[in-house]
């Protein structure tokens, strides 16, 4: 069980600015889960009067809030050893653990409740189990227990696009398990090259990431393995009824320029590695990250296309 006791002593009343709390919700994670949810929205069948689709995107955006305070609250003891987190809210001593908690169990409660209003049953349902999957299956159980963390702990990232999806058409179809599947399969890779060149700040931590328990060289191979099945699930969606040519010609490229860095980090020496600072790894990671907003970028790109009557006629539909 993660030790909080030590926030509560630490910190110092009344040092918290609005910006502490606003970090506490992980605002940069928070970006994407509200990219993606919109896209997903938006791509959808079915069409969302904007008001309605503003305040259930804004839902989404409380809940990935309360589920990165959650997180933040259970781990600021790990948190405070890695270099990487240790200026958090938490760790840092600008917000006290049980002030964290209490935000994200309420912000929880009231994303959920909001988006049943707003939205429908289906999407609320959705969005309790993600913020139940990231904060109690993920963050408590899976992150310190198996090297497997990410690669399950990912389901809790791929959900938004489901979610939107739901809001718009109150269902779940092969389109919207096709947006999972992206974010669930890219997440391995993506998180794995940071461990490459951040891997002693999960030693230090405890966290058993694949790069601490199978070590480096495993950690590679696995990136190539899931490049490739990444650029299958990619390039499948072109074929599902939001997909298009805009998606399809983005697809190539970006899954071309993943496998590329996938095999040139599967072909680096730990001591090259080393003596570069892990450049190559630095640039897969940040290369990672645009891959996936491209992507949905480029689903959203076909859907204007189409509201335009403007996409191809006949264009192929295989799943």
């Amino acid at each position: 069980m993660a030790d909080t006791s030590w926030s509560l002593e630490e910190t110092r009343p009344g040092d918290a600015q609005f910006g502490d709390y606003v970090e506490l919700l992980k605002p940069r994670v928070m970006s994407l889960v509200i990219f993606t949810a919109a896209v997903g929205m938006f791509v959808a069948p079915t069409p969302v009067h904007p008001i309605i689709a503003f305040a259930c995107i804004l839902c989404i955006a409380v809940g990935a809030g309360a589920s990165g305070a959650l997180n933040m609250w259970w781990d600021a003891d790990i948190d405070r050893v890695m270099k990487r987190t240790a200026g958090r809210p938490i760790p840092s001593g600008r917000v006290t653990g049980e002030e964290a908690l209490y935000i994200g169990l309420a912000l929880s409660g009231l994303s959920v409740l909001m988006l049943f209003l707003f939205g429908n049953a289906l999407s609320a349902a959705l969005l309790a189990f993600t913020i139940f999957f990231y904060a109690v299956i993920y963050t408590m159980f899976l992150k310190r227990a198996t090297p497997q963390n990410i690669v399950i702990g990912g389901a809790a990232g791929a959900f938004p696009p489901m979610i939107g999806w739901a809001v718009a058409s109150g269902n779940v179809t092969i389109e919207s398990c096709l947006m999972f599947a992206l974010i669930f399969i890219w997440t391995p890779p993506h998180f794995w090259a940071l461990a490459l060149f951040m891997n002693s700040d999960y030693t230090k931590a405890g966290v058993p990431m694949m790069t601490v328990v199978a070590g480096r060289r495993h950690t590679r191979n696995l990136i190539l393995g899931y490049t490739v099945l990444l650029a299958a699930v990619a390039l499948a969606l072109a074929f599902t009824g939001i997909g298009g040519p805009v998606y399809l010609a983005a697809a190539l490229v970006l899954n071309l320029g993943f496998l590329a860095g996938a095999i040139r980090l599967w072909r680096r020496d730990e001591e090259v590695a080393g003596a570069d600072a892990y450049r190559a790894e630095k640039r897969v990671f940040a290369f990672s990250i645009f891959y996936l907003f491209a992507h949905f970028l480029a689903l959203l790109a076909d859907a204007g296309l189409r509201a335009a009557d403007l996409a191809p006629v006949g264009w192929p539909v295989l799943f």
